[in-house]
């Protein structure tokens, strides 16, 4: 079969993978899902008939409540243009176990390598699957979604305040963990030594029987009226006020009165009822 057959995909998967294989396109990739026992088959296929010799990568996806779905991304190079080909299948988190794909990709052993120990997929014969990238002590696969982040329990994440940290005195709620967080008062150094957190009061319920608060007014003032003080003097629409029934106001002449628009009141001479101008120049 030549390179031609990815024409062909997705209609004639079950002709070029087995009955039990399933394929769709999105974005010029072309995804192809087999089972477990064809996996091998299914590499050389892609290999031989179509044309797929240079292998990308390896890895697997835990699927909660599905498996560890493991994928495979190979490319066929003709002279025509690049064909990409991802191959996947999933095998269960209780034995996950596949046979190795070093005899028809032999870059596939430290692909396979990395992935059994980021999630625990054992590749039958595989000649070395020893440790590639974490410590020979270490515990525990880090890619699972299980797995533990002790890092999260063991020291507080730089620079995380939450409500009720502060000093100001309030109750500080539950805190919200991600995934793969422990509680800590559960699991990790202060496991049993936190006080439970405190429950937060139930709001209650407004009901149609309930008073709605009239809103209270807003006192509107313009820019030009000034305060409430300079109001009860005067207004801008009076600006001149008699002072004669003052005390002692009978020879008294015009007063100016101020506003938050006209700033200060300008002085009056004594003996004549015309204020003088802001400038302070003197007019006979």
């Amino acid at each position: 079969m030549s390179t031609a057959s990815f024409d062909r995909l997705p209609d004639a998967v079950t002709d070029v993978f087995g009955e039990d294989a399933t394929a769709e396109q999105a974005y010029d990739l072309l995804t192809v899902d087999v089972p477990p026992a064809s996996w091998l088959s299914a590499l050389e296929t892609a290999r031989d008939a179509l044309g797929c010799t240079y292998f990308d990568w390896l890895s697997a996806v835990d699927e909660p409540g599905t498996g560890f779905r493991v994928c495979a991304h190979v490319v066929a190079l003709p002279g025509s243009g690049v064909r990409r080909l991802l191959l996947r299948t999933t095998v269960p988190h209780e034995a996950p176990s596949l046979p190795t794909a070093i005899g028809v990709y032999a870059g596939a052993a430290w692909h396979e390598r990395e992935t059994h120990e980021m999630f625990g997929v054992v590749f039958e014969d595989h000649p070395n699957l020893v440790p590639l990238l974490l410590p020979e002590n270490f515990e525990g696969h880090p890619l699972r979604k299980d797995f533990v982040l002790a890092a999260r329990v063991a020291k507080a994440w730089p620079g995380a305040k939450e409500p009720g940290e502060s000093d100001h005195g309030g109750p500080k709620r539950r805190t919200m963990l991600p995934p793969g967080v422990p509680d800590p008062n559960e699991w990790g150094p202060l496991k049993g030594q936190l006080p439970p957190a405190p429950a937060r009061p139930a709001r209650r319920a407004r009901t149609a029987g309930d008073a709605t608060p009239e809103p209270r007014p807003r006192r509107s003032r313009s820019a030009s009226q000034g305060s409430a003080s300079q109001q009860e003097a005067g207004t801008p629409d009076a600006p001149w006020q008699n002072v004669e029934n003052e005390p002692g106001g009978e020879n008294q002449p015009l007063r100016r009165l101020r506003s938050g628009g006209t700033g200060a009141e300008p002085p009056v001479r004594p003996d004549t009822d015309t204020p003088t101008p802001d400038n302070g120049g003197d007019h006979a």
